[in-house]
Order: C-alpha cells, then sequence, then structure tokens
C-alpha cells in the first residue's frame, strides 16, 4: 500500500509587489536651500512663464525643485485661466463646500493648486480642482499656484493619488479619462508604454463600465479582472477595444448575477455582500492550476451563475462565506 501524501494546493501567479524605495541617508539628495535659487528661465519653464503673463497672471516667483531639481514657478493666475483637466475624477459638492467654508472662516489660501500649461489656452489643474472650486464659490478673481512646465506631470499626479484617496469607481474612471487624453495627444504609442499613469490595466476596464452603468458593481469582479489582465503592447486604440469587449462581457455578466441576487431577497437572504457571495460560488479560479484566458472565465463563471440553483442556499452559507470580498454597493 503506498504512503498517502497531500494533494498539493494550486497556486496562481501572484501579481508582482510594489517596490518601494528605501529610506536614503538624511541630507544626501537634491538641492540645499540655496542651490535652489533661479535667477532667469529657459526653454519650457520660459515659455510657461510667457504664458502666465499673457493670461493676465503675475509671476511671484521661480525656484529649483529641491528634490527632483526641476524649474517651477509660483504664480497668481486669474481663476477664469484655470480648469481642472478633463481627464480627473468628477467633483465631490460636498468636499469643495466644506473647503469653500474653512476659506471663509479663515479668510486666507495657503495651499497652491498645482497646474500645468493646457494644450490651447489658460491652465489645467491636476491637483487642486476642489479647491479652485471653493475659490470660485467665493468668489475669487484669482488663486495662486505651482506652474509646472512638464505637462505630463498631470498624469504623473493623478496617478499617484496625491490629493485624496480614491475608491475603485473613482480611480476606474479618472483612468478612462486618462486613457483617452492619452489617445489624443500622443497616437500610435502602445499601453505598455503609460502603464506609469494607469496603474493597472483592470481599471482601464472598470472605467468602461462604470461608464455604462454608474451603479456597476465593480469591486465584485476587479480582482479577478486585475489577476488576468496586463498592458498589452499593442497601440492605445487596439487595447481600448479590447478592454471594450470585455467590459460589455462584465456588463452582461453583472445582469446575470443581479438576476440570481433578487432571487436570492425573494427568499429572505439579507445581506449586503450577496452578488459577492454568487460570484465566490461561480468563480473557479482558486481550483485552477494554470490561469486561464479572461473571456473564458468569464464565460465559464457566466455559465454556472445562469445555472445557480438558490434553492439550496442557506443563510448560513452566506454567513459563513464572510461576504466573499468587498460590498456590492460601495
Amino acid at each position: 500500500m503506498g504512503i498517502l501524501t497531500p494533494m498539493a494546493t494550486p497556486k496562481l501567479k501572484r501579481m508582482p509587489a510594489r517596490r518601494r524605495p528605501r529610506k536614503a541617508k538624511a541630507g544626501t539628495r537634491g538641492l540645499s536651500a540655496p542651490e535652489s535659487r533661479v535667477d532667469s528661465l529657459s526653454g519650457d519653464a520660459a515659455a510657461a512663464q510667457k504664458k502666465v503673463e499673457d493670461s493676465g497672471g503675475y509671476v511671484l516667483g521661480a525656484y529649483n525643485d529641491p528634490l527632483g531639481k526641476n524649474p517651477l514657478i509660483l504664480a497668481v493666475l486669474p481663476i477664469d485661466a484655470v480648469e481642472p483637466t478633463p481627464f480627473q475624477r468628477d467633483l465631490s459638492q460636498v468636499h469643495h463646500r466644506r473647503l469653500a467654508d474653512v476659506l471663509d472662516r479663515t479668510g486666507m489660501f495657503l495651499d497652491p493648486i498645482i497646474a500645468v500649461t493646457a494644450p490651447e489656452k489658460g491652465f489645467w489643474t491636476p491637483n487642486g480642482r476642489h479647491r479652485l472650486e471653493a475659490m470660485r464659490r467665493l468668489g475669487a478673481k484669482a488663486i495662486t499656484a505651482i506652474v509646472v512646465a512638464k505637462r505630463e506631470v498631470a498624469w504623473q499626479i493623478l496617478a499617484l493619488n496625491t490629493e485624496k484617496a480614491h475608491n475603485l469607481k473613482d480611480k476606474s474612471l479618472e483612468v478612462i479619462r486618462i486613457f483617452r487624453n492619452l489617445m489624443e495627444e500622443t497616437p500610435g504609442k502602445s499601453e505598455k508604454e503609460f502603464s506609469f499613469y494607469l496603474e493597472e490595466p483592470s481599471f482601464v476596464t472598470m472605467g468602461l463600465c462604470y461608464e455604462k452603468n454608474p451603479r456597476f458593481s465593480g469591486s465584485v469582479y476587479n480582482s479577478f479582472v486585475r489577476r488576468l489582465t496586463e498592458f498589452s503592447g499593442e497601440s492605445l486604440g487596439k487595447a481600448l477595444k479590447a478592454h471594450e469587449k470585455t467590459a460589455e462581457s462584465l456588463l452582461e455578466l453583472d445582469e446575470k448575477v443581479a438576476e440570481v441576487v433578487k432571487k436570492l431577497k425573494a427568499k429572505g437572504f439579507v445581506s449586503p455582500y450577496l452578488k459577492s457571495f454568487v460570484i465566490g460560488r461561480s468563480n473557479p479560479l482558486r481550483f485552477m492550476k494554470e490561469p486561464p484566458e479572461l473571456a473564458d472565465l468569464i464565460k465559464t463563471i457566466r455559465g454556472k451563475v445562469e445555472r445557480f440553483n438558490v434553492d439550496k442556499i442557506r443563510q448560513e452559507d452566506i454567513v459563513a462565506s464572510g461576504g466573499g470580498g468587498a460590498p456590492d454597493d460601495e
């Protein structure tokens, strides 16, 4: 009789960990305070200075950033010359009204917005939309800004979430807007070349879904979409078509899942995790030795969802699953 050995649990490839910079020795990087002085600007920085002046703004001064040594301009800009980037998340009415109240009480604007030159006229702010709208709400004529000569910093700032943490919906909508802006400004380049700005390829797909259905439960599906999606070496245009095809399949799957949830609720089941539970029961990915193609997995999950038998489900099954992930509605 042979010796029984436990079966090895199949493991799918894990996503690579994000690299973090190591802590540097104090005082070893960048410029000292006196070295940050700039007597005159040239190149793109000089062009940005001229645009400030031509827009009716006032240059307060210029300096080299102490960390990256890039030239920056501190200026006061006419508030009508500044708009948010066309590809960032939507304005929060609550947030900008609270900011307006604080600014009104202090009587001082102490946190300059970041501005880059817009392609045609005026400026875009990738970091400061709520401050901009708060100042507009108060009737301000002008706003203080740090003007950056490199327009690509707008994509970088939004990719790094420097103004406020995003939920999946906000981040995904922002990424799909960045994606379309990149298509306009850099036609022909591959999606992979802009992975830094897009952060995760699944965000592009999720963004397309949220555009079609603002109530789409992206958190229910993003874990396996993220696992099985990579940045494409194809052009942005071709990559977008692939994302659109996946988004269409996910939206159709979400409709099928909603039908099952409706049946579960009709039987008296109450939980904010019902969609997650249905997908958890229907998703075989964790049992697969080799990761499948995403389209094949979605097709498999859809088939299981269509055959889902709500009569075999007990309340303790849902409780034992721990919800199966994030709540269905973010």
